[in-house]
């Protein structure tokens, strides 16, 4: 196709002129579409619980006395049968602390509850580290005391009544129902995603019309030369083939600069989210299979803009006489 000498002077049409401009836009919005779109699935499997779902019961820290000094705190522990300063111990070992148990009990009794443990005080501040820094190390600290619970999926687990019966046995208990998270998770990212493929949809269209505009302007310009070829027998094909190697040729020049674009943004995307923390923020780097597949973004464009040309003119010379 590239090796055939053209017999139209397709490339000094000033229609065709920002014909490469206007696919490197739409190769760089369509890209910037994908990526986000593989990204935000990436995150939805991350977060992804499985057959199994999570669920976390946090019961308040154990505090002191209000008013009340380390030494007051320490005779309130000893009338309760604990030795003095006992108030950290029982956060560092929530096993042990009555409330737990109860709280582990009504789980662990609940049907469609798998598992029920209560973290160690190491993990916890592990989880509040991010929020606290060095001050969740303090042994001095109240932490709350946090279950972890596993559910069965398929299990219709009354997670309100569940709520309701936890703060009945243990006040200030609560619960926080993971798979209701997941849940609206998924909403969201399937809502981007429509979004996404909504924003490729029409940038593939308004590539197909500014293919079509240009082509048309072409068989206008060059009608006497069309109008000479027919004469001599050359057939449509001929003709067309003039025009969809052109069309490939400016949507290639036009969509492999878009791509490089797309990349460059998604690489400094990438790179402004790494300085944040990745407990906050999930990690938005691209696999290579999808950095392959975003590399089909410029073979799409030049296969659109010769089908449509192709198109075109064989429609447009079908109605010639």
């Amino acid at each position: 196709m590239f090796s055939r000498p053209a017999i139209l002077p397709l490339d000094a049409d000033e229609s065709s002129r920002f014909l490469p401009w206007t696919v490197a836009f739409m190769a760089y919005l369509a890209t910037l579409a994908l990526a986000g779109a593989m990204a935000l699935a990436a995150v939805t499997q991350r977060f992804d619980p499985g057959p199994a779902a999570s669920m976390t019961v946090e019961l308040p820290p154990v505090l002191p006395t209000v008013g009340g000094d380390a030494k007051a705190a320490g005779k309130t522990a000893k009338t309760q049968g604990a030795s003095a300063g006992n108030v950290s111990q029982s956060a560092a070992a929530p096993k042990k602390d009555s409330r737990t148990a109860t709280a582990l009990h009504l789980l662990r009794a609940t049907p469609g509850i798998i598992a029920a443990e209560a973290l160690e005080r190491s993990e916890v501040e592990k989880l509040l580290e991010p929020w606290l820094g060095a001050t969740a190390k303090d042994p001095d600290l109240p932490l709350p005391i946090i279950i972890d619970v596993t559910a069965d999926r398929g299990a219709k687990i009354d997670t309100s009544g569940l709520a309701k019966r936890l703060s009945a046995a243990v006040p200030g208990a609560t619960l926080d129902d993971h798979g209701m998270w997941f849940a609206r998770l998924t909403v969201f990212v399937h809502s981007v995603q429509l979004v996404a493929g909504l924003v490729v949809a029409l940038t593939c269209l308004a590539a197909v019309l500014t293919v079509v505009y240009v082509t048309l302007s072409g068989l206008a310009v060059h009608h006497d030369i069309i109008e000479m070829l027919h004469v001599i027998g050359a057939e449509d094909g001929y003709i067309a083939r003039q025009f969809q190697g052109h069309a490939l040729r400016l949507g290639l020049a036009g969509a492999l600069p878009g791509l490089l674009m797309a990349v460059l943004t998604v690489e400094l995307l990438a790179l402004t989210a790494g300085r944040v923390d990745s407990f906050l923020l999930p990690d938005v780097h691209l696999t290579p299979t999808q950095w392959l597949a975003l590399g089909f973004v410029p073979v799409a464009a030049g296969a659109i803009a010769m089908l449509t040309a192709r198109i075109t003119v064989m429609r447009r010379l079908g109605r010639m006489v």
